[in-house]
């Protein structure tokens, strides 16, 4: 039998007080914390207090809750550090060194060093290639249930 992945979860045992996290907001379905390794001061992460591995396993009924709770910290962590924004962003998998859902709020400041987004950006070879590119995604899409 393969060990449970919500006990071995560091943010389910965050989530459950079993593990210390500088909490910043709670609810009944959501906690939010302090990164402890942070890309600046004030850099947050929000999770569902459920075991949720990746945004496209969330359940509809935590959608709101979850988004909400970004919501609200994206514009306490700008008024609180007096910030000229925040940078809002899940990793799926890849780069998610904790496979448990985390959104991370990130305080932004003009002229910090942080270039959008953390990977280089292109173009595609045409619009042929493009237009290729949205009809798989858009025949893929099944709507929210």
């Amino acid at each position: 039998m393969s060990p449970d992945p919500v006990a071995g979860c560091l943010f389910c045992r965050i989530a459950r007080g079993e593990e210390a996290g500088a909490r910043v907001l709670e609810t009944k379905a959501v906690v939010a914390f302090l990164d402890h390794r942070p890309l600046f001061p004030g850099h947050c992460l929000v999770i569902p207090r459920e075991h949720v591995e990746t945004l496209g396993d969330l359940p509809a009924a935590l959608t709101a809750p979850l988004w909400d709770a970004v919501r609200v910290l994206a514009r306490a962590v700008e008024g609180a550090l007096g910030a000229d924004g925040s940078f809002v962003a899940v990793n799926n998998r890849v780069s998610q060194s904790v496979p448990h859902l985390h959104v991370h709020v990130v305080p932004r400041r003009r002229g910090d060093g942080l270039r959008g987004f953390f990977w280089p950006r292109g173009r595609y070879a045409s619009a042929g290639e493009m237009e290729d590119t949205r009809r798989r995604i858009a025949a893929a899409v099944v709507p929210a249930e």
